[in-house]
């Protein structure tokens, strides 16, 4: 199925030269000059290879039919991350390098989608939002009040984010676990 190359979101899987390439990563860049594209990080599902491709926003690319199914998250290992389809309950093996940037917010008995290709697992879509505490904060420096600033900060997952001044060390915060950002305070 032909999409256009900005509705690309990380997950999919795309035909692209005769392969199979599931989507890692995508960034719209704006330049000054010209009209706007699309980069998108790649991984050859069948090799493991990497890729980054840029297209027109205009451009279309094609997107496979991928089975998807509710899975949850069990542990992972040096194999990799281990699932269980809630249907069948059969447990399967993805590998870490396919979750992509989102592998650091797995936690126990998640819930995900995971994308079956022939049978195969090729990549996973975890929640959008997932709440960690912050383990570690950079002290708030004087002075900044005059726009709205943002401070370093490490959750107990080991990701740094930048959050508002207002968050100490042992707040709980919700992030967004598509490009690793602050979205609230958590409200438990």
């Amino acid at each position: 199925m032909k999409i256009n190359a900005n509705t690309i979101r990380p997950g999919m899987v795309l035909d692209h030269q005769g392969k199979t390439w599931s989507v890692l990563k995508i960034q719209l860049i704006q330049p000054g000059k010209g009209g706007a594209f699309i980069q998108v990080e790649m991984r050859d599902i069948a090799s493991g290879n990497k890729t980054n491709e840029r297209w027109r926003t205009a451009d279309t690319v094609e997107r496979l039919d991928v089975r998807e199914r509710d899975c949850q998250y069990l542990f992972k290992d040096e194999t990799g991350c281990h699932f269980m389809d809630e249907e069948t309950f059969d447990q399967f093996l993805l590998p870490e390098d396919a979750m992509g940037d989102q592998a650091p917010f797995l936690q126990d008995g998640m819930k995900a989608q995971v994308s079956f290709i022939e049978g195969t697992p090729i990549s996973a879509k975890l929640p959008q939002q997932v709440t960690l505490e912050v383990v570690e904060a950079d002290p708030v420096v004087k002075g900044q009040t005059a726009a709205a600033s943002y401070k370093p900060g490490i959750l107990e997952n080991g990701v740094r984010i930048m959050i508002p001044p207002f968050v100490e060390a042992g707040t709980r915060v919700v992030v967004n676990t598509e490009d690793s950002t602050y979205v609230e305070r958590a409200k438990d």
